[in-house]
């Protein structure tokens, strides 16, 4: 298998008045599972549709391989994609789905079999797709994705509808995929999945790319570590750690929230002060926490303080 990359350059796509793509700009690697995350509306089903060749950029190009998907001979062979698990034939089982997409890129029937046993659908293949549970169509999506045996994979909210049980495997079997040198681009609203997964996160808001880069590195980039006090004296120890250089807030259940000093300078000032303390506990920052630091503003829509919309 050679090794090929999804190269996005410059993108930039307006339907009507709405600039969905706004020069998106990454690179997915091979070798590696890329995230793709960012709120609604900012441009990552679009961007996909590009890199498919179902919708045609205003600006920029998006290359698989090189070459744009329209210009692939055999595109299976190439590139797999999950975009929509609901895209099926209900009154065909789910091995005679398969075996039309096979039939359409001149893949053989065994492959068909192939990927049923590789995605867990065997004691279902012969049933008709129309009946499959949510989860169910999407292990028949990946197993569409992975006819052609391609080097490149896209995965549109894969996780959706999966039991715990599908979510391990999936998360298993996307990270084997890269460890064969494939480039795995999915994306997610489940951040613990992908902080867990992916190799690399891009972050997107209003059709542009916010971030791009490791895991680590983004959590390196999340503001430092939050301490959890509980404390029957919060008046006292929110006197004396402010005095520290310490910022305090009122967190869940009674206890303080102290950022600006670690937890064992947290003791040791509440020591010094002869502040009683119960429980001293440090929260590590999380990928939904940068997440949110970097989309806050880009959010098209969120919930008002008054229940209302906000847009």
């Amino acid at each position: 298998m050679i090794e090929q990359n999804i190269e996005v350059s410059g993108l930039r796509k307006r339907f009507g008045t709405t600039q969905a793509l706004d020069g998106m700009t990454f690179t997915a690697p091979p070798g590696a599972v890329t995230g793709f995350v960012g709120p609604n509306g900012a441009g990552k089903s679009t961007t996909i549709r590009v890199i498919l060749g179902l919708d045609t950029p205003d600006e920029g190009r998006a290359l698989v391989g090189g070459n744009a998907y329209r210009q692939l001979h055999h595109p299976l062979r190439h590139v797999g994609a999950l975009v929509d698990a609901a895209a099926l034939q209900p009154s065909r089982t789910g091995r005679n789905h398969l075996l039309w997409i096979a039939r359409s890129q001149e893949l053989p029937e065994r492959r068909v079999d192939e990927v049923i046993e590789l995605v867990g659908l065997a004691s279902a293949a012969r049933r008709k797709a129309g009946g499959y549970s949510l989860g169910m169509r999407q292990r028949l999506g990946i197993a569409a994705a992975m006819l052609g045996d391609p080097p490149v994979l896209i995965l549109d909210e894969p996780f959706n509808g999966m039991d715990p049980e599908g979510i391990i495997w999936i998360r298993h079997f996307l990270r084997s995929l890269a460890t064969e040198g494939r480039a795995v681009l999915v994306s997610s609203h489940l951040m613990s999945e992908l902080q867990d997964m992916a190799d690399q996160v891009v972050v997107v808001g209003r059709g542009r790319v916010l971030a791009d880069a490791s895991v680590d590195e983004l959590l390196s980039r999340a503001a430092g570590d939050q301490v959890l006090l509980h404390t029957p004296e919060p008046s006292a120890a929110t006197l004396a750690l402010e005095s520290a250089g310490a910022t305090v807030a009122s967190a869940d259940r009674g206890a303080l929230e102290v950022t600006a000093i670690g937890s064992q300078q947290v003791v040791e000032v509440l020591a010094r002060a002869g502040v009683a303390f119960a429980e001293v506990t440090t929260r590590r920052a999380s990928l939904e926490d940068v997440y949110f630091q970097l989309t806050g503003s880009e959010t098209e829509y969120r919930a008002g303080t008054d229940g209302q919309v906000a847009r």
